[in-house]
C-alpha cells in the first residue's frame, strides 16, 4: 500500500510555504531544500500527535511547486 501525501507550495516574499492537501500540515523554508526537510518533520510529527501509526509510514511526499519557484 502506498500512501502519499501531496503539498501546493507558495513564495510568499523571501519564504516558500507548504500546505499538506487533506491534512493540517503547514510549514515554510527559506530555501526549497529548507522547505523539503520541514515538510518531512512536519508530516512525521502531525502523525506522531495524531497516533495514526498505520499513516505515519508514508512512502512519498509530493509537492506541487509554482511555476516561478
Amino acid at each position: 500500500m502506498k500512501n502519499t501525501i501531496s503539498f501546493k507550495i507558495l513564495k510568499e516574499g523571501k519564504h516558500y510555504t507548504a500546505s499538506a492537501v487533506g491534512f493540517f500540515i503547514v510549514t515554510q523554508g527559506k530555501t526549497l531544500d529548507e522547505l523539503s526537510k520541514n515538510i518531512r518533520e512536519a508530516t512525521e510529527l502531525y502523525f506522531e500527535d495524531h497516533k495514526t501509526k498505520s499513516k505515519k509510514n508514508f512512502n512519498s511526499i509530493s509537492l506541487n511547486l509554482p511555476l516561478y519557484a
